[in-house]
């Protein structure tokens, strides 16, 4: 009688068969990688009891490597069906790896000191062209209003619309002009003007930051655009003798103000520029690394423009010295820029 064909034989009957072949390849695959994953649950135990803080530079190193190994592991048991257990056990471990090598290390009280302490004023640095090139934008816009007007003055109400002036047109007097500036009886801590003005500029910074995806060039317009303005107002007053306090006024401000633009400004050429000139990545990731950056630099910008709104809205009410307004101003300047500058560079080491 011929032997029964084994394919015909019942799951149940193999089951006793193939169980123990299993068994043994599970143990074979086991020892000959236990070593790496007793060696990475070793490091993980660890890195919880004392912080990676202090593992050696190789140790640090080889924890990728153990992970990977891990994973590797992990995959291969998957795939010939080893040991429910052990596929538990290389899923719980490679999680843990994943969580200490590639995720989050802040604590949640850190983050601020990490941000305003590294991650802003080193991101600003790195947009040191792009901030020259936002601030010479800025200042072109400025001499094109004050020449054009000096030349026509038609072009004021061009520049300045009746719906922005708030009284600063060219039929006002020197002294209803004088009072725009926080010195006259009405004058709120909270002027429309002083609320059109942070509304207005934190618009300007969005739009020169947002546009900056379009090659950078409406970016460009918008700050000469938005300098023009400025150089059409900075006219008026100076035809109406009072250059001098308007300059007071808008340098208490102004300094954190057009500074928070600029960086604004910044961010937009940044986009633009890695946009058009990815370098050796593809557009795609160029532009999402200028992404995180900027992100990181114009959430420093919102800050700025709330410094600013309350030094236009409330200093200026309080502060009516111009000389005063000018040293306020001047302070704030040398505050930013003593900590875009400093801020933030690694001490150097002897040796």
């Amino acid at each position: 009688m011929a032997d029964p064909d084994p394919a015909s034989q019942s799951p149940a009957s193999r089951t006793p068969q193939s169980k123990p072949a299993l068994q043994l390849k599970s143990q074979k695959f086991r020892e000959a990688r236990e070593g790496d994953w007793r060696a990475l649950n070793g490091a993980l135990d660890r890195a919880e009891r004392q912080g990676l803080g202090g593992f050696s530079i190789d140790e640090l190193l080889n924890l990728p490597v153990l992970y990977r190994q891990a994973m590797s592991s992990l995959s291969m048991a998957m795939a010939i069906s080893l040991d429910r257990n052990m596929v538990v056990y290389l899923q719980s471990l490679s999680a843990r790896a994943y969580v200490y090598i590639y995720g989050p290390h802040s604590r949640l009280k850190d983050v601020p000191a990490d941000f305003f302490g590294k991650a802003w004023p080193q991101s600003v640095r790195r947009l040191t062209t792009e901030l020259w090139l936002a601030f010479a934008a800025l200042m072109a816009g400025i001499l094109i209003g004050w020449l054009l007007c000096a030349g026509d003055s038609s072009w004021y109400d061009v520049f300045v619309p009746a719906s922005q002036a708030d009284g600063r047109d060219l039929s006002a007097s020197a002294q209803s002009l004088r009072e725009t500036l926080g010195s006259g009886p009405k004058d709120t801590a909270l002027s429309p003007f002083a609320v059109f003005l942070m509304t207005h500029n934190t618009q300007v910074s969005i739009m020169c930051f947002a546009l900056g995806a379009i090659f950078g060039l409406p970016t460009l317009m918008l700050l000469i655009q938005n300098g023009i303005s400025l150089g059409a107002m900075l006219w008026l007053f100076a035809r109406k003798g009072l250059g001098f306090e308007f300059g007071a006024w808008l340098t208490i401000h102004g300094t954190t103000e057009l500074f928070a633009i600029i960086i604004a400004g910044a961010c937009g050429f940044h986009i633009g520029r890695r946009l058009m000139f990815p370098g050796e990545a593809t557009r795609m990731a160029s532009l999402s690394q200028a992404g995180r950056l900027t992100g990181t630099v114009m959430i420093g910008v919102a800050l700025m423009l709330t410094v600013a709104g309350c030094l236009e809205g409330i200093g200026r009410q309080t502060i009516t010295d111009s000389l005063v307004r000018i040293a306020v101003g001047a302070v704030m300047l040398v505050l930013w820029l003593a900590y875009f500058l400093m801020v933030g560079r690694k001490a150097k080491t002897d040796g």
